[in-house]
């Protein structure tokens, strides 16, 4: 079964190549969705796929990549805008 889980990471998170580092975890995980930096300091990101893959992936999101410092991860459904089906994993411009 697909889920769709959306992602906000705070803390030591923009800078440190955690967008990228985010891209490829969840390609390996074989999920879709996209990530991206907000101009409040946080990343965000969208995972879909299955649900033990979106599990692995927030888990690693938890850390994130070194020089990271996550302070706070917020993880719940998919806001109604994004609720949609996605192909690969893109990177997105900042917001």
């Amino acid at each position: 079964m697909e889920l769709t889980r959306h992602l906000r990471i705070s803390g030591r998170v923009q800078g440190v190549g955690f967008r990228y580092s985010l891209r490829a975890e969840a390609k390996a995980h074989g999920l879709a969705g996209w990530v991206r930096n907000r101009r409040d300091g946080s990343v965000e990101a969208l995972l879909q796929g299955k649900a033990d893959a979106i599990a692995a992936v927030a888990a690693w999101a938890r850390q994130g990549p070194p020089g990271a410092h996550v302070e706070r991860l917020e993880e719940g459904a998919a806001p109604a805008e994004f609720d949609r089906p996605y192909a690969g994993f893109e990177q997105l411009p900042t917001l």
